[in-house]
């Protein structure tokens, strides 16, 4: 057998079987239980500590 029926068969086989298992466990990471406070302080840093829009640079003397 070549090496690229081989690795063929693998990935048909046992590889689409780990990618599968690794979509899985990053659906089961980003929805775990207690993970809603975490992603909404990272979804709130660009409104972190600003009372008004930054300086364009043609503003600045």
């Amino acid at each position: 057998m070549d090496t690229y029926s081989v690795m063929r068969h693998f990935a048909d086989s046992w590889g689409m079987l780990g990618i599968f298992a690794v979509f899985i466990f990053v659906v089961f990471w980003a929805f775990r239980p207690g993970s809603r406070k975490v992603h909404d302080d990272i979804a709130n840093i660009p409104f972190r500590n600003e009372d008004k829009p930054a300086e364009s640079k043609e503003a600045r003397p």
